[in-house]
């Protein structure tokens, strides 16, 4: 009998390991290729188990453009072994604390929970090689569906080695599992060009699209929700493509000085501009030929239209919200459903998320003990939401910026947003629609649950005495505000002391994504204006919003912006950094803009959360100066990786 064998690249060492388990496969838990291999049952749990690798996007624990970036701050006391927010991994990221010895997020090795033993994705390559080389042995099979498995296996094996690229830069690409017997010196790989990489992974994606099995869209959704489709591979493909073109991928000479020891300059950092353009025009073909695909198969933009007699206001702020929270909605291109799993108290799976976000005590007759409120979001974050005529806070003729952080009461006309009669800070007026469908603060509205009515809403009380304020002691928010965006508006039933959260697949990449992509990688490309201006346009009129010619014209201190490419090049990062906040995208952003390096240095400041009136609680307060160095913007490859292998060379910096 044949024994299973596995190349496990957790180094680059390549140590050869027998009896690879795998889940509820064969029985009495030894594993082989004929087992694994000899009915359809068991290679198709073979399949799930290449599944299992992904990332779960949605997680504090997976994903860690969720605290390393600058949408949310998390405590020091939150993210310890025992906090409440263990599994935040990227917080030491942003608190300067990446490291070689112990590197933390570490995809190449394994992900950790506060370095703790985690999975690698170079050992979810692995496996999905075992399952190309051995898919055709199986009996009981029709060759179609043979080949969907192996489609879809090719297209996991594709995202598992951009997400590593996307961490590392270069990285060795394992093509193939290298066979029982290699030599020691035949182990020790070289890491693969930066370009060569791209080049793979788009290669990969190719032979997905142009598998005949594999789905344009997934029809049976009560079975095979979740599972790839080639509109998912047309929206990744476009994703990969910008990313390739992005700075920090294209031409990046801050990297020209690593070179292996073959003298090989692994970055690629010499680019002619045409040659990076070129990368940008790819781009655009790619993009537009998703959002075409996606529009045939009947995605479009979530607009909400549950039976509920509400403003048109409220409606604005639930269709933003639903885009993300409404499970499987037609905006959702990728779904990934992995990201349920986990307990409200722990750092594993969407369920902190949810948990983190809601203001423990909202509800004045609960303490709502399993939700806490952690998840802080910064002031200077907040001020990057538009005001209500759809520009920037610091570009807006008529925004009184000066009182900003000066008290005002909320009116009528402000009932929808703030509660009538509450005071609060001048900085949470007259800012755009996705402002309060995102955010929770002192006095803002939570409509939802079994709080649906407009005229008597349930809204935050957050100073030190408030229903959710801090006299909760190490359960409450320490800047003022959470992100309620990633909360069901029907999230949850008060009874007492607890409240339960409504799950839904996390939005790995919705349309809106897509659009967005589109119009950076047309605008970088050199296209229309009008073109460009076109697929934004479509983003922010969903959310309520003027589109950007008519917004800049007739508010903006800058109204030419629109009409150059860095211009439009602000804007359309800034509408992807507003519409896809707190989506776990915003990290990735800065880091391919390369931008990071001046946007997480700033200090993170938050209202002063232990006051008790309103002139001691909106006070500006620094919680923390981060730290994102040069040699952050890539992680480093363990040491204990780099030592077995002197082929490898070490990224910048450590």
């Amino acid at each position: 009998m044949k024994r299973l064998f596995f190349i496990s690249i957790v180094s680059t060492a390549l140590i050869i390991s027998s009896c690879k388990k795998f889940l509820d496969i064969v029985p009495d838990g030894i594993a082989t290729i004929d087992n694994a291999f000899s009915t359809r049952i068991s290679a198709e749990k073979y399949l799930f188990t290449c599944y299992s690798y992904m990332p779960q996007q949605g997680s504090l624990a997976s994903n860690p453009s969720f605290s390393a970036g600058e949408e949310f701050f998390c405590a020091t006391a939150d993210i310890s072994t025992n906090g409440a927010l263990g599994g935040a991994v990227g917080s030491n990221i942003l608190y300067g604390n990446q490291n070689s010895n112990s590197p933390y997020a570490d995809a190449w090795t394994g992900y950790s929970t506060l370095n703790s033993p985690g999975r690698s994705l170079y050992q979810g390559i692995s496996d999905c090689n075992i399952f190309l080389e051995n898919i055709d042995k199986v009996p009981d099979m029709q060759p179609e569906e043979k080949q969907r498995w192996r489609a879809e296996v090719v297209f996991l094996k594709a995202y598992y080695h951009f997400w590593l690229v996307r961490q590392y830069g270069p990285i060795y690409l394992l093509k193939s599992n290298l066979p029982v017997g290699v030599s020691i010196a035949e182990s020790k790989v070289y890491r693969n060009t930066l370009d060569e990489c791209f080049e793979y992974i788009e290669q990969q994606l190719d032979e997905v699209l142009a598998n005949e099995a594999m789905p344009d869209f997934i029809s049976n959704e009560a079975q095979e929700l979740g599972r790839i489709s080639k509109g998912i591979v047309h929206a990744f493909k476009a994703y990969v493509q910008v990313t390739a073109a992005s700075p920090l991928f294209n031409g990046n000479m801050d990297y020209a000085g690593v070179v292996d020891n073959k003298g090989v300059a692994i970055f690629n950092p010499q680019k002619t501009e045409q040659q990076k353009s070129e990368r940008w025009v790819k781009a655009a073909a790619t993009a537009k030929a998703a959002v075409a695909f996606l529009e045939r198969q009947g995605h479009y933009l979530y607009v909400f239209d549950q039976n509920l007699q509400v403003s048109e206001k409220t409606k604005t702020k639930l269709s933003i919200r639903g885009a993300v929270t409404e499970n499987w909605n037609k905006e959702v291109v990728w779904g990934n459903p992995n990201c349920w799993t986990g307990g409200s108290s722990s750092a594993n799976g969407q369920s902190a998320i949810a948990s983190h976000n809601w203001p423990r005590g909202l509800v004045p007759t609960s303490t709502n003990a399993n939700f806490t409120g952690r998840m802080n979001v910064p002031l200077n974050f907040v001020a990057k939401f538009y005001t209500k005529n759809g520009i920037p806070v610091e570009e807006d003729l008529t925004y009184d910026q000066a009182g900003m952080y000066n008290l005002r009461t909320a009116t009528a006309d402000d009932k929808y947003y703030i509660k009538e009669g509450y005071t609060t800070a001048g900085l949470n007026f007259d800012r755009e629609p996705r402002f309060y469908a995102d955010l929770i603060f002192d006095g803002g509205i939570w409509f939802g649950s079994s709080f649906l009515d407009e005229e008597n809403p349930l809204y935050a009380e957050m100073k030190v005495t408030g229903s959710a304020g801090s006299y909760r002691a190490n359960s409450h928010n320490l800047t003022g505000y959470t992100a309620k965006k990633l909360n069901h508006f029907r999230t949850t039933v008060v009874t007492g002391s607890t409240a339960t959260a409504i799950y839904y697949a996390w939005p790995v990449i919705r349309l809106a994504d897509v659009y967005l992509l589109c119009a950076e990688a047309l605008n970088e490309a050199g296209a229309d204006k009008a073109e460009i201006l076109s697929y934004v346009d479509k983003v922010r009129a969903r959310a309520g919003l003027n589109g950007v010619e008519q917004s800049w014209s007739t508010h903006s201190t800058r109204p030419d912006k629109p009409n150059t490419l860095a211009g439009r090049r602000e804007i359309i990062q800034r509408e992807r950094t507003i519409e896809l906040a707190f989506e776990g995208h915003g990290y990735w952003d800065l880091r391919r803009w390369k931008t990071a390096y001046d946007q997480l240095n700033k200090p993170v400041t938050g209202w002063y959360v232990y006051g008790g009136t309103n002139e001691t609680y909106y006070v500006p307060v620094t919680l923390y100066r981060p730290l994102f160095r040069i040699k952050d913007y890539f992680w480093p490859i363990a040491i204990t990786e780099a030592r077995k292998n002197e082929n490898l060379v070490q990224n910048q910096g450590y």
